[in-house]
């Protein structure tokens, strides 16, 4: 089954009211929802490890990248400063959402190399291979580090567990995300015209194939991710992702789910790790993003489809967060395409 290191929505008919319990269900089923839309990824670097016992690596954290680790044979520890180890065999999926520091050996208790030191050069949009030959068990990982945006996360992606593992046969439940993973992990996968972007976007597939049911286990133990325990601040957070070109105040947004304005930004700061001014303006952040980059649309037109009455008012705010213009971004990323 998954495992956190650390549902349908019901439909009502007739004229019966709804439980409190079927809304605070459905909304619980809103925002997972959400946190499946995958993070655009801007670059990929993939590596495959060939490693014969002793052997250990020290990866450290990385900022606006999620690491995934794939076990194709063998098997490895995963340690961390303050956490369980967690052994992993053939066919296990590990990911990191957030980056974290982490060491993989064959033994927990093993010091090891830096990762940098083994593979000094991991620019996006490359591949590497680390061997080391030594006399015990041999392991074969896909290992790679999916680099995104940091500054369109949400604070409630940057809330989930540290790590997040789906056991061989839970991969196997998800036969297309079984099958991307092997076709990565094949040493003689195709190359040729568009090979980077195709890349790419398999592992851009493969994150959220492997968030969906890792998911679902949080839905399952709402105590991995206590927002979901808080009916108010779900339902907020579900507003926000959902209908963030409202005309949204604070005030508003706390009498939507039925709290005292202080009350709310406390419980919202503590459950999400930001206020709900500046969780707000990064969603609006992320969907400008997307439309400058993913669409044709006029730079003129975003500003109101993204909650802004003055693009006076959304330019400042784009550029604070960005730090740069919308008009920049949208040539930046047209450029490195």
């Amino acid at each position: 089954m998954a495992t956190v290191a650390t549902q349908g929505t019901h439909r009502r008919t007739g004229r019966a009211t709804e439980r409190p319990t079927d809304r605070n269900e459905a909304d619980r089923d809103d925002l997972l929802s959400e946190l499946l839309t995958p993070l655009r990824l801007t670059g990929v670097f993939d590596s495959r490890w060939h490693v014969s016992a002793p052997w250990a690596i020290e990866g450290d954290a990385e900022e606006g990248c999620a690491v995934l680790h794939y076990i194709v044979e063998g098997g490895c520890w995963i340690t961390a400063a303050d956490q369980s180890p967690i052994r992993l065999g053939a066919g296990d999926l590990i990911v990191f959402p957030t980056g974290a520091a982490h060491r993989l050996s064959d033994r927990p208790e093993r010091q090891g190399l830096p990762l940098k030191a083994v593979l000094p050069e991991r620019r996006p949009g490359t591949s590497g291979e680390i061997r080391i030959d030594g006399t015990g068990a041999e392991s074969r990982l896909l290992c790679a580090g999916l680099h995104y945006d940091a500054s369109a996360a949400t604070g409630l992606y940057r809330s989930l567990p540290w790590a997040l593992v789906l056991d061989g046969t839970q991969v196997d439940r998800e036969p297309l995300l079984r099958d991307t993973l092997r076709l990565l992990a094949a040493t003689d996968r195709p190359v040729g015209p568009g090979d980077r972007l195709i890349t790419l976007r398999a592992f851009e597939m493969a994150l959220v194939l492997a968030l969906r049911p890792l998911l679902r286990e949080l839905a399952d133990n709402p105590d991995s991710l206590p927002v979901l325990r808080h009916p108010g601040i779900s339902r907020a957070l579900v507003a926000i992702a959902t209908r963030f070109a409202e005309p949204w105040t604070i005030d508003s947004l706390a009498r939507e789910v039925g709290m005292s304005r202080s009350a709310f930004t406390a419980a919202f700061r503590a459950l999400v790790g930001e206020s709900p001014a500046r969780h707000l303006t990064g969603r609006r952040m992320q969907e400008a993003a997307r439309l400058l980059t993913e669409t044709t649309l006029p730079q003129s037109s975003v500003p109101e489809r993204v909650g802004y009455q003055s693009a006076v008012g959304f330019h400042l705010a784009f550029r604070k967060w960005f730090g740069m213009t919308p008009g920049e971004y949208r040539a930046g990323v047209a450029d490195a395409a």
